[in-house]
C-alpha cells in the first residue's frame, strides 16, 4: 500500500503590518509581533510527534522566523522564492482602508475579478498561480511518502490550495488563511484528500474571527457531522437506516458541544435521523433556548440495497461497483437508492433555503458525511466527481461565513475540526 504524502500548510504568525491592517505583499519591512511569535511557538508544539520531514518557507522574514520558531529539531528548513507573497508594489505599506479610498476602482476590480486584475502592466494573481504550480511540481516528487511543512502567506497559500485541489482561481477568496492556521492535505496516487483547513485553536481562538464588523448582516454556519455509530465503527453502509450514536459517538458529540458552548447560536437544524438529531441535541445542551428544527432533505444518501452491508458483501453481490464508487463515485447509481447528482441537488437546494431563511444569523447544521461533502463541494462549484475531496470526521465542525449575507459569496473559515488535543483527524474512516 502506497504511503500518502502529507502536506501541512500554514501562514506566518501575526506581523506588525497585520496588526496595523497594512498590505504587505513582498515588502520585507514587517516583523512578527510578540503575539505572532507566540503563535509560531504554539504551532510548533502542536506539530511535535507529527513527524515532519522537511520545512519549506518563504524567505520573507515574517515567514522565515515563523518556520524557525516551530523548533522541530533535526528538520531541515529550506527558504524558497516560490513561496513569496503576491507582488502588489503600488499598495505595499498602505492600510487596507487607504487602498479602498485611494484606489477605489482598482480595489473593486481586485475583489470582483482578481484573475483579470492588472498592476504595473502585470497580472499578479495569475503570476502567483504559476508560481504555486511550479512549487508543487518541484517539491512533491522529492518527498513522496513524507510529511512536509509549508510556511507561506495568505495569498500564496490560497494559490497553493487552488492548484493542488483543482479549484477555480476566482474562488480563492473563499479560502480563509489566518495567521498560523493549519491546513492538512493527504496526497494519494488516485486523489487528494482535504483533511482540514485553517485550524486555529492553538492560536488563542477556537475558530477564526468573522468579518462581520466590516459587513453588517453576515451569516455564520457551523456545519457538523454526527458522532460515531456502531455501523461507522464496523464499516457497514448506513445510508438512511436510522442507526443511533454509540458510546464513542456520544463522547464525540459532547466534545463538539464543548467546542460550541461559547459561540452565539440563533438557530439549529438537523437531519431527522437519530445519529444527527442526538448529536444536535447534545450540542444544544449549552444553548437550551434554541429550538431544533428537523429537515428531511438533510438525510444521508440512500445507499438502497447496500445499506446494512459490509464492503466485502457489497463486492460479492455487486461485483465491480465498489471500485467504481471509490474511483468514480459520480458514475454510481445505488441499486434501489440514489446517485450523487440527486444528492447534490437536494443538498444544494436545502443549503440555499437554510442560508436564506436564517440570513444574518449564526447557527448549526448537523448532517451526514455525503450531505456535508455535497454542501462543501458546492461552495467551490465542484461537481460530484470531487466527492472524495473533503474529509468529514465524526463530530467534525466546519465553519462557513457569508459576510455579505445569503446573496454574497461564502468563505470557508475552518474545515473538519475534530479535536483540540492534537492536529490530525483520528475518527474512524468507515462506510457512510
Amino acid at each position: 500500500m502506497t504511503i500518502p504524502t502529507r502536506i501541512l500548510l500554514t501562514r506566518h504568525g501575526e506581523s506588525t503590518f497585520n496588526a496595523q491592517s497594512r498590505v504587505q505583499g513582498r515588502s520585507d519591512e514587517a516583523a512578527l509581533t510578540e503575539r505572532g511569535r507566540l503563535m509560531a511557538v504554539n504551532t510548533g508544539q502542536l506539530l511535535q510527534g507529527v513527524g515532519v520531514d522537511h520545512i519549506y518557507t518563504s524567505p520573507l522574514r515574517r515567514a522565515l522566523e515563523t518556520a524557525q520558531l516551530l523548533d522541530l529539531p533535526g528538520v531541515p528548513i529550506t527558504p524558497t522564492e516560490q513561496l513569496l507573497e503576491i507582488d502588489l508594489p503600488e499598495w505595499e505599506g498602505l492600510t487596507h482602508e487607504q487602498v479602498r479610498t485611494q484606489f477605489p476602482q482598482d480595489y473593486q476590480h481586485w475583489r470582483n475579478a482578481p484573475a483579470q486584475f492588472v498592476m504595473a502592466g502585470r497580472y499578479p494573481l495569475l503570476e502567483l498561480l504559476h508560481q504555486a504550480a511550479q512549487f508543487w511540481q518541484d517539491v512533491i516528487p522529492r518527498h513522496r511518502g513524507q510529511t512536509l511543512m509549508v510556511v507561506g502567506h495568505a495569498t500564496i497559500n490560497r494559490m497553493l490550495l487552488v492548484q493542488l485541489l483543482g479549484l477555480d482561481p476566482a474562488d480563492y477568496f473563499r479560502l480563509q488563511q489566518s495567521n498560523c492556521g493549519l491546513t492538512v492535505l493527504n496526497l494519494q496516487p488516485e486523489r487528494v484528500q482535504w483533511e482540514a483547513l485553517n485550524l486555529v485553536f492553538h492560536t488563542g481562538n477556537l475558530f477564526p474571527k468573522s468579518l462581520f464588523p466590516k459587513y453588517k448582516g453576515g451569516t455564520r454556519i457551523y456545519l457538523v457531522r454526527h458522532g460515531e455509530t456502531d455501523w461507522n465503527r464496523n464499516g457497514q453502509f448506513q445510508g438512511q437506516r436510522d442507526i443511533p450514536l454509540n458510546e464513542n459517538g456520544i463522547t464525540q458529540a459532547e466534545k463538539t458541544q464543548k467546542l460550541l458552548s461559547s459561540v452565539v447560536l440563533d438557530f439549529a437544524v438537523s437531519s431527522p435521523l437519530s445519529r444527527s438529531q442526538q448529536t444536535a441535541e447534545i450540542i444544544l445542551a449549552s444553548h437550551p433556548k434554541i429550538k431544533l428544527n428537523l429537515i428531511p432533505d438533510l438525510q444521508e444518501i440512500s445507499h438502497g440495497l447496500w445499506e446494512g452491508k459490509f464492503h466485502r458483501e457489497v463486492e460479492t453481490e455487486f461485483p465491480g461497483m465498489l471500485d467504481i464508487w471509490n474511483q468514480n463515485p459520480e458514475r454510481v447509481q445505488m441499486p434501489g437508492g440514489e446517485n450523487l447528482t440527486q444528492v447534490w441537488e437536494r443538498a444544494g437546494q436545502t443549503w440555499q433555503k437554510i442560508i436564506t431563511q436564517y440570513d444574518g444569523q449564526q447557527g448549526i447544521v448537523v448532517a451526514h458525511d455525503a450531505i456535508n461533502k455535497a454542501i462543501l463541494c458546492q461552495l467551490f462549484h465542484l461537481a460530484p466527481a470531487h466527492f472524495w475531496l473533503f474529509k468529514q470526521g465524526n463530530g467534525a465542525v466546519s465553519v462557513i461565513d457569508y459576510p455579505e449575507g445569503a446573496g454574497g459569496s461564502p468563505i470557508l473559515q475552518t474545515l473538519n475540526l475534530t479535536r483540540t488535543d492534537g492536529l490530525l483527524d483520528q475518527t474512524v474512516a468507515g462506510a457512510l
